[in-house]
């Protein structure tokens, strides 16, 4: 099968090309990102490859069935940037990578998680410039803390699982499917609104939809103690930005940490460091001293990307052969179709 692949870096390409799944595969890598003015680049490819910024609207969708595709490869779990009516409709399948290594965002959770309530990066940067004074620098213990956590799937029901048993949080979780193993260990289920009430540090793990996008909101953060520590390694969307940055000045919010941004598209994934960013809410967050963001990189091992060059490609071959796609596949059947 010909594979059109869009944002494709270095790495991208090195775990690709060693996954042994390649074999039967021509893949054309590309570097920008798919779009309505790149899509005739996938002319003639019976597949094209995405991650999470690339756009899969109806219109870009449109200009790939038109150029011959017929299958959207999604090398990532989430699918909240794929219009899957339009898919339907046209009749491509889209499949994507349910489950690559949940370990790899658990851990960066619980290390953005650290760094920010010990101020790790802080003491790094002044370190870094021969200050070594611990004023301003101090911190507090997870041990005891109520932690609340947004979606127990995967990566959600891991982070429950080092927060309870490894530092002995009391944790909090909401989901539509509440998990019985970590109903064992103590963890109490709720809605969004009582955890945000009670949780000293609140973290995302739920799937963008229309029902969570800014589950995190100016009436959720009224309800939490000061100084609440918020932390997003999820979808941008689900934090109203805007109210974060108010609650982070008037300190309701007392820590932010996010992995991702709702305005991530042009910015993420690319070196901006000689030039000015445009964007003035992200320019704006990075003033605080109590925020820290990191670029998308949560999923970023080696295991994650072996494992999602290797069901991506999987996912080719069995379509080529006409084998159904089963959990990797995506419709619009199902309203929950994945937890993050």
């Amino acid at each position: 099968m010909r594979i059109a692949m869009f944002s494709t870096k270095p790495y991208d390409r090195r775990s690709f090309e060693a996954a042994p799944a390649a074999a039967g595969h021509e893949i054309l890598y590309l570097e920008p990102r798919l779009a309505p003015l790149t899509a005739p680049l996938a002319a003639g490819a019976e597949a094209v490859c995405a991650f999470v910024n690339d756009d899969l609207s109806a219109p870009v969708l449109e200009r790939l069935a038109a150029g011959g595709t017929k299958l959207v490869l999604l090398r990532c779990a989430g699918f909240n940037n794929v219009d899957l009516a339009a898919a339907q409709r046209l009749g491509m399948k889209v499949a994507r990578v349910p489950a690559y290594s949940p370990h790899a965002v658990a851990e960066f959770t619980i290390g953005l998680m650290l760094a920010l309530v010990r101020g790790i990066h802080r003491a790094y940067q002044r370190t870094r410039d021969g200050n070594f004074a611990l004023e301003g620098l101090l911190g507090f213990d997870l041990h005891g803390k109520t932690v609340g956590v947004l979606g127990t799937g995967k990566i959600g029901a891991i982070v429950a699982r080092i927060l309870a048993a490894g530092f002995g949080c009391r944790v909090l979780a909401h989901d539509v499917h509440p998990d019985p193993g970590l109903q064992a260990i103590g963890v109490t289920y709720m809605e969004p609104r009582a955890i945000a009430a009670q949780a000293d540090i609140l973290t995302l793990h739920c799937p963008l939809t229309p029902e969570t996008r800014h589950v995190v909101r100016a009436e959720t953060l009224a309800l939490a103690h000061p100084g609440l520590v918020l932390v997003n390694t999820s979808r941008g969307g689900l934090i109203d930005t805007e109210a974060a940055i108010e609650a982070l000045k008037s300190g309701q919010l007392g820590g932010l940490a996010i992995d991702v941004y709702e305005q991530e598209a042009d910015l993420f994934f690319e070196d901006l460091s000689n030039e000015i960013l445009a964007d003035d809410v992200i320019a704006r967050l990075l003033t605080f001293p109590n925020v820290l963001v990191t670029g998308h990189q949560a999923f970023f091992t080696a295991e994650a990307l072996g494992a999602i060059a290797e069901v991506t490609l999987a996912n080719a071959t069995r379509v080529a052969a006409g084998e159904p796609l089963g959990a990797s596949e995506v419709t619009t059947a199902a309203t929950v179709p994945h937890r993050a």
